[in-house]
C-alpha cells in the first residue's frame, strides 16, 4: 500500500535520526539513535533498521520508500559509496544492503543536497524565493560541502559529486587535505581548518565561537587574523560558485552559516571576485537548522 508519509533518515558520524513528515511538512514522528560507527558497517546497518521500525512503529504505517541522507555519495555506475568520513561506509553497496535489509524502496543522497533540498521546499528558499530554479546550499562546519537543487530536485551528477565545493583547489596554504590533495577549501574555510589556523598563530587552542566572539570584541589579534581569513577566503569561493551557476540564490549551512559576519563583511568579499558587476545573488542564513538534513532526506 503506498504510504501517504515521507521517511527520512540522517545517517550522521555520531547519530542516526529519523523522521516522519506529512505531504505539506509538519513533523509526525523525530526520533535520534546512536551511529556508533566503531562498531563496523554491519551494526550501522542494523541501527538504520531499528529507526525504521520505530518510525513506523510510530505512526502505524510501512513506508512506502525511505529517503537517507549520507556522509559521503554512491558511484553511480557501481553503487558503491565514496567519499564518506564515516570511512567504514566506502566501498559498501549501502542502497542495496539496505533495501534487502529493510525490504523498502531506497533513495540515497549525500547530506549536504538534503540540506539544500530542504531549505528550497521548506526553508528560506521557500520563504524568500519561493520560485527558484537553481539553490546551491553550502555546508561549513567541521567540513566543507555542497548540494545542488535544479527545479526542486537534488542535482548528484553523472558521478555522484555534483556540488561537492569543499574540495575544490582555493589555495595552497590550506595544505594537505585527507582527500590527498592540497589547498581545498575544507583546509582552510572549516571550523577544524579556522581552529587549527588559530592555534598555529597564537600557540593556543581556541573554539571557533570564541574566536569569533573576540574578533568582535577587537580583544584579540589573532582573532582578527583568522576571522579576517576566514572572510577572505568565503569571499573567493562562494565567488567561484556564482561565477560558474548563477544559481537564484546560495545557503548557508553548519555551524559557520551562523556567523552573522558571512551576511555582511563576507559580502564585500564576494564581490571583489564576481565576473558579474555586481553581487545580485542573496546569500540567505537557513531557517530549519538541524533539521534540514533529515528534512531533506524524507523529500528524495
Amino acid at each position: 500500500m503506498h504510504s501517504n508519509l515521507l521517511y527520512g533518515i540522517d545517517l550522521g558520524g555520531t547519530k542516526i535520526e529519523g523522521v516522519v513528515l506529512d505531504k505539506s511538512g509538519q513533523v509526525k514522528i523525530r526520533q535520534r539513535i546512536p551511529t556508533e560507527r566503531e562498531k563496523g558497517y554491519v551494526h550501522i546497518l542494523n541501527q538504520i533498521a531499528a529507526m525504521v521500525e520505530q518510525l513506523e512503529d510510530a505512526v502505524g504505517e510501512k513506508a512506502s520508500y525511505i529517503g537517507i541522507g549520507t556522509p559521503g555519495t554512491a558511484e553511480p555506475s557501481t553503487g558503491l559509496m565514496k567519499n564518506c568520513n564515516t570511512t567504514v561506509l566506502n566501498g559498501k553497496p549501502l542502497r542495496s544492503d539496505l533495501s534487502k535489509k529493510i525490504g523498502r524502496e531506497i533513495r540515497l543522497s549525500n547530506d549536504a543536497n538534503c540540506f539544500a533540498l530542504a531549505e528550497t521546499k521548506l526553508g528560506v528558499v521557500q520563504q524568500e524565493l519561493p520560485n527558484a530554479k537553481v539553490v546551491f546550499g553550502v555546508i561549513m562546519g567541521t567540513g566543507v560541502g555542497g548540494g545542488l537543487v535544479l527545479d526542486g530536485k537534488a542535482w548528484t551528477g553523472s558521478q555522484g559529486i555534483a556540488g561537492e565545493w569543499g574540495h575544490a583547489f582555493l589555495d595552497h596554504s590550506g595544505g594537505h587535505c585527507y582527500c590527498g590533495r592540497v589547498g581545498c577549501i575544507e583546509t582552510i574555510i572549516s571550523g577544524t581548518a579556522l581552529e587549527r589556523y588559530y592555534a598555529r598563530l597564537s600557540g593556543k587552542d581556541k573554539k571557533l565561537k570564541d574566536i569569533v566572539s573576540d574578533f568582535r570584541a577587537n580583544s584579540d589579534q589573532y582573532a582578527e587574523v583568522t576571522i579576517r581569513r576566514l572572510l577572505h577566503f568565503f569571499g573567493k569561493g562562494i565567488a567561484n560558485i556564482i561565477n560558474t551557476l548563477d544559481p537564484d540564490a546560495v545557503v548557508l549551512g553548519g555551524g559557520l552559516g551562523q556567523i552573522d559576519e558571512l551576511y555582511t563583511l563576507g559580502i564585500i568579499e564576494i564581490e571583489k571576485h564576481l565576473f558579474n558587476p555586481k553581487l545580485n545573488t542573496p546569500i540567505l542564513k537557513p531557517l530549519l537548522g538541524d533539521s534540514a538534513g533529515v528534512f531533506g532526506a524524507a523529500m528524495l
